[in-house]
C-alpha cells in the first residue's frame, strides 16, 4: 500500500476518507474557479473519488507507476500530489511542476512519483502504461504498472492495441475504467452491448465489475489484480462502476441529460455513503465529519491562496519546449529559440 495506516484496516479506511473528502473539496474550488473565469477548463472527478482512491491506495509508492487520466485528480492525491500542485496548474503558474502551467486542469506528470504524463488526447495513455510494464519486465524489476480511463475511452482503438499486446506478453499492468455511463454526452447503452469488463475474455486475461463507491471492494479488488501482476499472472480488467454527478466538464451544459437521471446519480455519491460506513463501523461521528471538513477546506484555501500569489510564466518561455535541444528546465540554451 502506499501509506502505512493501511497495514490497518480502520486506519486505512480513515486515511482513504479523508483523501476522499480533500478532492471533493479541490473539486468543488476548481469548479469556481472555472466559474470565475480564473481556469479555464475543469474535468471533474465528482463521484469517481472512492473509486479513485482506493484503487490508488493498493499502489505502493516509487514502486509502481500510475497512468491517471484527466479526471483523476483523486489518484494524483493519493500518491502525493498536492492541492497546491493542482492550483498552480489549474491557474497557468510558471511554478507548476507538471507542466509550467502549459497543460489542462489536473495533467499531471511526475517520473519521481512515478506518475506518468496525462494525455488530453482519450485513451493516448493507455499504450504508454502497457510500455511502462514492458520496460518493467527488460529492466527485471517487479513493478506493476496501473492504467486508469473512462468508458468512452474503452472504445477507443489504443485501448484493444494496448490490452492485447499485454495479454500477448503477459505483461504486469492493471487496467481499472471508470464508468460513469456517459462519454461526454453518449450513454453507455449506445456505446456498447456488454459490460466493459467482459471485454477481458477476448484477450484472455480476467475482468471484474465492482461498485465504485464500496472503498472496501475496490481496494480489494485492485489489490489482488496488483498482487497477481506482480507474481507474473499477467494483466486484469477491473471496471469501477460510478455516478456522473455534475457536466463532463466545466464547459458542458449537459442538455442531453434528464433530471430523474442526475437525481438518481445524486442518490449514489460515494461521499455520504463512506461517512455512513465509518460511523456503523464506530471510527467517525458528526462532529468528526465536521472536524473532517474543516480540515479538508483550511488546508484547500491555505495552498489555493499560495498558488494566487504565485508568479505568472515570464513571457518569453511561450515558445519553449517546441524545438529539439531545448533544455527541459531554465534558460534557454544560448543561440535558441526562447
Amino acid at each position: 500500500m502506499t501509506d502505512a495506516a493501511w497495514r490497518t484496516p480502520d486506519a486505512g479506511l480513515l486515511r482513504a476518507y479523508q483523501l476522499v473528502l480533500l478532492t471533493r473539496t479541490v473539486d468543488e474550488r476548481l469548479w469556481a474557479l472555472s466559474r470565475q473565469g480564473r481556469a479555464g477548463f475543469v474535468l471533474t472527478a465528482r463521484g469517481h473519488e472512492v473509486a479513485q482512491i482506493g484503487s490508488a491506495l493498493a499502489l505502493e509508492a516509487g514502486r509502481d507507476w500510475a497512468w491517471p487520466y484527466y479526471r483523476d485528480l483523486g489518484v494524483g492525491l493519493s500518491l502525493g500530489v498536492t492541492p497546491f500542485e493542482i492550483f498552480l496548474g489549474a491557474l497557468a503558474k510558471g511554478d507548476d511542476p507538471h507542466s509550467g502551467g502549459r497543460q489542462l486542469t489536473a495533467h499531471f506528470s511526475d517520473p519521481e512519483r512515478r506518475i506518468g504524463s496525462i494525455s488530453s488526447e482519450v485513451a493516448g495513455h493507455v499504450t504508454h502504461a502497457v510500455g511502462s510494464a514492458y520496460a518493467s519486465r527488460v529492466l527485471g524489476d517487479d513493478s506493476v504498472a496501473v492504467c486508469w480511463f473512462g468508458d468512452g475511452a474503452s472504445s477507443e482503438g489504443a485501448v484493444h492495441e494496448a490490452m492485447n499486446v499485454a495479454a500477448v506478453a503477459g505483461l504486469p499492468v492493471v487496467f481499472f475504467c471508470e464508468n460513469n455511463g456517459y462519454a461526454i454526452s453518449v450513454p453507455l447503452s449506445l456505446q456498447m452491448a456488454a459490460p466493459v469488463a467482459a471485454r477481458a475474455a477476448g484477450y484472455g486475461f480476467p475482468g471484474l465489475t465492482v461498485d465504485g463507491t464500496d472503498i472496501d471492494a475496490v481496494n480489494a479488488t485492485t489489490s489482488a489484480a496488483v498482487s497477481r501482476a506482480r507474481s507474473g499472472g499477467g494483466p486484469s480488467l477491473i471496471e469501477a462502476v460510478v455516478p456522473r454527478l455534475v457536466p463532463h466538464s466545466s464547459q458542458d451544459d449537459e442538455k442531453y441529460r434528464s433530471d430523474e437521471d442526475r437525481a438518481e446519480a445524486a442518490e449514489r455519491d460515494p461521499l455520504p455513503r463512506l461517512e455512513k460506513y465509518l460511523m456503523a463501523r464506530g471510527l467517525l461521528d458528526e462532529a468528526g465529519v465536521t472536524r473532517a471538513q474543516r480540515a479538508a477546506r483550511e488546508q484547500v484555501q491555505s495552498d489555493l491562496e499560495r498558488a494566487l500569489a504565485a508568479p505568472d510564466p515570464e513571457p518569453e518561455r511561450a515558445r519553449r519546449w517546441l524545438y529539439a535541444g531545448d533544455a527541459p528546465f531554465g534558460p534557454a540554451p544560448k543561440g535558441a529559440i526562447p
